[in-house]
């Protein structure tokens, strides 16, 4: 029978999840966490097969979290539950080693959708996101059209050659964080460096030679 932990900082929502998942007789929850150290000293202890965590935990970000928990135990699964439905913060997840992420805003039963189909080797995004994506226009053909408003000043930034310390400087952010929307933006642009983002900063005449 798959175990399962779930960590997330709101007990009703653990409780909730909870009893949706052993209304299952083929799944077991053996372990709840609160915050970031519980959720490993849970994942240390019971080895589950799968862990459902929040990315907004008191103690930290749960990204950091999910490389964490995966280096514990490289065959246990991941299903991130989370209020962000948008970038970087599912394709950064998916990055870090979750293969499910499921939005807070769809019906709360799609997590048992999404623990069965990643505990059999699937990805899984909540319908909600499915709909975005498949919804996209002809102008999101274009990958720049992708980026944030908070991604665009973060590319311009490091296309005119500031480095990561500084973009964080100049827009009042922290360091962690930048790296985040760095990633978002390599991502999205298919970009390996600073200097591919400076030539295609170039080719749109945002920047000059």
């Amino acid at each position: 029978m798959p175990r399962i932990v779930l960590v997330d900082d709101h007990a009703i929502v653990r409780e909730g999840f909870k009893r949706l998942i052993e209304l299952e007789p083929d799944l077991d929850v053996v372990a709840e966490a609160k915050n970031a150290d519980e959720a490993v000293d849970a994942v240390t202890q019971h080895r589950p097969d799968l862990v459902a965590v929040d990315l907004s935990l008191p103690d930290g970000s749960g990204l950091p979290l999910i490389e964490h928990l995966a280096s514990i135990s490289p065959d246990m699964k991941i299903v991130v539950l989370s209020m962000h439905d948008g970038e970087p913060y599912v394709s950064e997840a998916l990055r870090r080693g979750a293969r499910g992420y499921v939005t807070k805003g769809v019906a709360p039963e799609e997590l048992v959708v999404a623990v069965r189909a990643v505990l059999s080797g699937e990805q899984y995004l909540s319908s909600d996101l499915r709909e975005r994506r498949s919804g996209r226009s002809s102008v999101d053909l274009d990958p720049f059209n992708r980026l944030t408003a908070r991604e665009r000043e973060v590319f311009l930034l490091l296309a005119a050659g500031r480095a990561p310390k500084q973009v964080a400087a100049e827009l009042g952010i922290g360091q962690k964080t930048i790296y985040i929307h760095r990633a978002a933006v390599m991502n999205k642009l298919n970009a390996g460096s600073e200097l591919d983002l400076y030539r295609m900063a170039q080719e749109r005449g945002l920047i000059r030679a």
